[in-house]
């Protein structure tokens, strides 16, 4: 285990140096869901609030939390690294280590997305909570709520960097993984909350998708922290968090495996 800490380490610390990225990611995050709320503050106020599925509040609180996350979160971030090892060859150096070829690169990329959420969440999240009511983010109910979305948003992250590595292993089968790259992200942005949150969408349509792997990304750690999920809902959600984590990673080192057993690396 302590090799595996140590790529996560020597990860982390290395994306801690882009700094000047951070300070541009932070200025286009603020700005972005400063936008987002002025859009649905337009929206609240011509309807009838009481009918739509989110107090304000909690969607201010949502869409803050997304953006000083949103590194955690992010469905167009791919590492890219590790799609060039697997396209151009270099993956041979990496079967010459005694690792895990799977958990080396699972730690690698849940380094880089902590690292880049590090540099960036801690002026959003201050510069949110001092905005004048109704767009401030808000604090979680009690301290126990805010535990339990701790962990649920460390679910959410490890439930997002599994998926990751489920199409890794899928592009070990494609001539190139951008076509891969393309639907993944498709469907992680649409499904997942991070364009629309899933309880603006239509009931039989949204209980479907709060089944499915994306919504156990952002949307359960989110809305668990906004209040808008509580009780027996809270716990079934964040079980199905743990399911899918332990199925895509399942997955995603099984179809690995079939791909490193059949695996030709040419020229060199």
């Amino acid at each position: 285990m302590n090799k595996y800490l140590s790529f996560f380490r020597l990860r982390f610390v290395n994306s801690l140096q882009y700094r000047s990225a951070a300070f541009a990611g932070i200025a286009t995050q603020f700005f972005w869901g400063l936008m987002e709320l002025l859009l649905f503050s337009a929206f609240y106020r011509a309807g009838d609030t009481a009918a739509l599925p989110m107090r304000f509040d909690q969607l201010a609180s949502y869409i803050w939390l997304q953006q000083a996350f949103l590194a955690l979160f992010m469905n167009w971030y791919w590492d890219e690294d590790i799609l060039s090892a697997i396209t151009e060859g270099s993956i041979a150096y990496e079967l010459c280590r005694p690792l895990d070829l799977y958990t080396m690169w699972f730690a690698r990329s849940a380094a880089s997305r902590l690292a880049k959420a590090v540099l960036r969440c801690m002026p959003i999240l201050v510069i949110a909570a001092l905005l004048p009511p109704p767009f401030r983010l808000g604090l979680p109910a009690s301290l126990p709520d805010f535990l339990l979305f701790l962990l649920s948003m460390l679910l959410g992250f490890s439930v997002v960097v599994a998926f990751a590595m489920l199409i890794y292993a899928l592009c070990f089968f494609t001539i190139s993984p951008m076509g891969v790259r393309i639907v993944a992200m498709s469907l992680m942005e649409l499904l997942s909350g991070s364009v629309l949150p899933l309880p603006f969408l239509p009931d039989k349509l949204r209980a479907v998708l709060e089944l499915l792997p994306f919504a156990s990304m952002q949307n359960v750690p989110l809305r668990i922290y906004a209040g808008q999920i509580a009780g027996r809902e809270r716990a079934f959600t964040m079980a199905l968090q743990a399911v899918w984590l332990v199925l895509l990673a399942a997955a995603g080192k099984a179809l690995m495996n079939l791909a490193l057993r059949r695996v030709v690396v040419q020229g060199g």
